[in-house]
């Protein structure tokens, strides 16, 4: 199919990569008519609200990408074969995530929608049409998408149908999906059919320049968004485990990654030592890489890039474990605030957020969380935490019997200084921006005293919470 011949596009899928991604196709290529098809009916009712703040995906700057494109040529709707049938090119942009039964649990991904999506594109699609992986997938997927779509190349009634199958990765990062996507470092097209991989392309290149798409097999094309990820994820770990060092020999992380980021062959990107590594992907595209090793008989090279998890897990733990034994080793009915719950700042996903397995390891030891975030929603947390909310207790009245019999609870707090009135500490786990202006000689006299600030994410100005009479603990910083 020639690249002209591309004028409608169908993503299946309207959660934090296809909404984005589409938003800015549509926004660059206002030619092209770019349908975003889900089933859930709630998610695309919040994609066609009139108040832009309501998207079902916070990502600084997509509202106005959102409010330029929809309506023109950029389309939210549930009517999902009406849309694969009208489209030149289909993207399938659905969750895929960590098998938690059966064969390759907790490790191989969950791929029953990425099934189910080519069966319904192979039901729908009308004439020839391109089918782009944008979902993170396992290595050699594309071979069951293309023999299901195959199979469907004669339709009931007669008329051709035909498929070409593309991998196109996503590399965005949550919190600057936008500018990701609008300059893009790279963008990695990987298929066997020349004329469908210049379709694909000429989309992108009306915003991107052509030095930077790159054009692999399918095989390496899904191999590198693993490998990408993991790497990653790698140097996250590998900068924790220095920090532990740190703390324990009288070092400061923070200089230690400046000393090594100057190095033209490290960089300083992704050496920002914190409570561990979370959202959609890092966890997942690891334990997937790890499953696919032991699967083709490389189990060294799986306990390799397995370690990289359990490092990551153990920083969390090590973290909780931390709190507890700074407050003289319990945390039974006291009250903590935990200001940030999303993975990262500037976003409101929670997926595998550092946060849950900290929080989940303060309520098992008896804590009582006031659990504060700008964009992450109660219902989220108590979905994450496998906890209902309970109400907040009065801030003046100290630990309850209930509190003290062991039982951890949490509640949802709007307001930072009720999260940490009455607080005997307060845990810094997303590096949201206002969390960095704090004035900590306000919130002070409010807390418990001898009250303590864990920043788990190097945001507050030690010479501040120190001179309002609080203890400090800052991640990677030992004393000297």
């Amino acid at each position: 199919m020639p690249a002209a011949s591309i004028r409608s596009i169908c993503c299946i899928g309207a959660g934090y990569v296809g909404g984005p991604t589409m938003a800015v196709i549509a926004d660059r290529c206002p030619t092209v008519q770019v349908t975003v098809v889900d089933i859930n009916q709630t998610r695309i009712d919040a994609w066609n609200d009139s108040d832009l703040s309501k998207l079902p995906v916070y990502e600084p700057g997509l509202d106005a990408v959102v409010g330029r494109a929809r309506g023109r040529n950029l389309h939210f709707s549930t009517a999902v074969d009406d849309a694969i049938a009208a489209a030149d090119m289909v993207f399938i942009s659905v969750n895929t995530p960590t098998k938690t039964k059966g064969l390759g649990a907790g490790q191989a991904s969950d791929l029953r929608w990425v099934e189910a999506c080519a069966r319904q594109v192979a039901k729908s699609a009308t004439g020839h049409t391109i089918v782009v992986e944008k979902s993170t997938l396992p290595v050699r997927t594309a071979e069951a998408v293309k023999a299901i779509l195959s199979a469907k190349e004669q339709s009931s009634d007669g008329a051709q149908k035909s498929f070409a199958v593309l991998s196109n990765p996503e590399f965005l990062a949550e919190g600057t999906a936008i500018p990701d996507l609008e300059s893009p470092d790279r963008v990695l097209i990987g298929g066997e059919h020349p004329e469908a991989i210049d379709a694909l392309a000429s989309i992108y290149e009306n915003w991107v320049s052509p030095d930077r798409i790159l054009r692999t097999n399918l095989w390496s094309s899904e191999l590198s968004k693993l490998t990408a990820n993991a790497f990653l994820a790698q140097r996250i770990s590998s900068i924790n485990s220095v920090g532990a060092l740190c703390e324990a020999t009288g070092a400061d992380v923070r200089e230690v990654a400046r000393a090594i980021g100057t190095d033209s062959r490290i960089g300083s990107k992704f050496l920002q030592a914190g409570p561990g590594f979370g959202g959609s992907c890092f966890q997942k595209d690891i334990l997937n890489l790890v499953y696919l090793c032991r699967h083709f008989g490389l189990p060294d090279v799986a306990d390799y890039w397995e370690s990289v998890v359990t490092v990551n897990t153990w920083q969390q733990h090590r973290i909780a474990r931390t709190v507890v034994q700074k407050l003289f080793g319990t945390v039974t009915g006291k009250r903590l605030a935990i200001l940030g719950f999303a993975f990262k700042a500037d976003t409101n996903d929670t997926r595998e957020a550092p946060a849950i397995r900290i929080a989940q390891d303060l309520l098992e030891e008896g804590a009582q969380l006031a659990i504060h975030d700008p964009k992450v929603d109660a219902e989220q947390i108590a979905r994450d935490l496998k906890l209902p909310a309970s109400s907040a207790p009065d801030a003046d009245s100290g630990p309850t019997r209930a509190a003290l019999s062991g039982e951890g609870t949490w509640w949802p707090s709007e307001d930072i200084a009720a999260a940490v009135s009455g607080a005997d500490a307060v845990l810094i786990l997303t590096e949201w921006q206002h969390y960095r202006d704090l004035d900590w000689s306000h919130l002070a006299p409010l807390m418990r005293q001898p009250a303590w600030v864990f920043d788990a994410r190097s945001v507050v100005k030690p010479a501040d919470v120190l001179k309002a009479g609080l203890q400090l603990w800052r991640v990677g910083e030992g004393q000297p």
